[in-house]
């Protein structure tokens, strides 16, 4: 099993930035592909961001040029800094993990939420 534990969530006026923070444990780190999901207000989760063991990353079209997701390999973390959100970022936001080569992210984060103010 892994466990993934969030933070750094919170409210942000738009424009502004913020960094959360997701820490895994239960398997090695080099293991895992790491994700960002998120699930707005009467919407269904979406893929935001993923980052591999060698830091290869992948963005939903939305975010890119505005966040960042990168790795700690050595403290098994994995960061996304969010920069220039707009109040359509708003949601709730999943860490979230698979075993590289996998299909599916079988491991999730409790969830953290983001709001930014108009």
């Amino acid at each position: 099993q892994v466990r993934l534990v969030e933070s750094g969530g919170g409210l942000v006026q738009a424009g502004g930035s913020l960094r959360l923070s997701c820490a895994a444990s239960g398997r090695p780190f080099s293991s895992l592909t790491m994700g960002w999901f998120r699930r707005a207000p009467g919407k269904e989760r979406e893929f935001v961001v993923s980052i591999t063991w060698s830091r290869s990353t992948s963005y939903t079209d939305s975010v890119k040029g505005r966040f960042t997701i990168f790795r700690d390999n050595a403290k098994s973390l994995v960061y996304l800094q969010m920069n220039s959100l707009r109040p359509e970022d708003t949601a709730v936001y999943y860490c979230a993990a698979k075993v590289t080569g996998t299909p599916d992210y079988g491991y999730w984060g409790q969830g953290t939420q983001i709001t930014v103010s108009s």
